[in-house]
């Protein structure tokens, strides 16, 4: 038997099932990152803007768990790919995937999934441990994202005065900021 995935209760209140929940939070998850991306200062010397995109990637990642986060940055990605214009600056197209930010943007998929394990094994439940943890998931997407630059580029010293110790007091300052949210919706629920 085939069951409904909406529904509503004896009471006329919308019910939904887990599976299309969890689709729909994925999405709802890309479009917070697409939202941030939005918030973007661009860098001079640099290839790569400062963004919001990596504070909405810790936080799915931190609050939805390491597969439903990772399916959210997937789905960002994926609609960025096809030409919604969800990257910095309203970018869109494949060719963002493979350009000189292109080692962030994939760097997300596995700071997602690292953050969200970190986060079902109990470790972004006390803010000390969730911020080290965000800490790392950040830092995961610049060493990434430097590593990409040099190899696309740059030689490996002009990556890190590009695509790393410019970012590195912002990664403080997402993380915190992460740890702080995370930490705090945890306690509301």
């Amino acid at each position: 038997m085939k069951t409904k995935s909406i529904a509503f209760d004896q009471a006329g209140v919308l019910s939904i099932d887990t599976n299309t929940a969890n689709i729909f939070s994925i999405f709802l998850g890309s479009l917070l990152i697409a939202a941030l991306a939005q918030i973007s200062i661009p860098v001079p010397f640099s290839p790569v803007p400062i963004t919001g995109q990596t504070i909405g990637v810790v936080l799915l990642g931190g609050l939805l768990g390491a597969r439903r986060g990772t399916m959210a940055v997937l789905a960002y990605l994926m609609e960025g790919a096809m030409g919604f214009p969800v990257f910095a600056n309203m970018q869109a197209g494949a060719h963002v995937l493979v350009g000189p930010t292109a080692g962030y943007l994939w760097g997300f998929v596995l700071a997602a999934f690292l953050i969200g394990y970190l986060a079902e094994n109990g470790l972004t439940i006390k803010p000390v441990f969730s911020f080290l943890s965000c800490f790392a998931a950040t830092t995961l997407i610049l060493i990434l994202g430097t590593l990409y630059l040099a190899m696309f580029k740059l030689g490996f010293n002009e990556a890190l005065i590009m695509g790393l110790y410019p970012f590195l007091v912002g990664d403080v300052v997402k993380s915190a900021l992460c740890a702080g949210l995370i930490t705090g919706l945890r306690r509301l629920s």
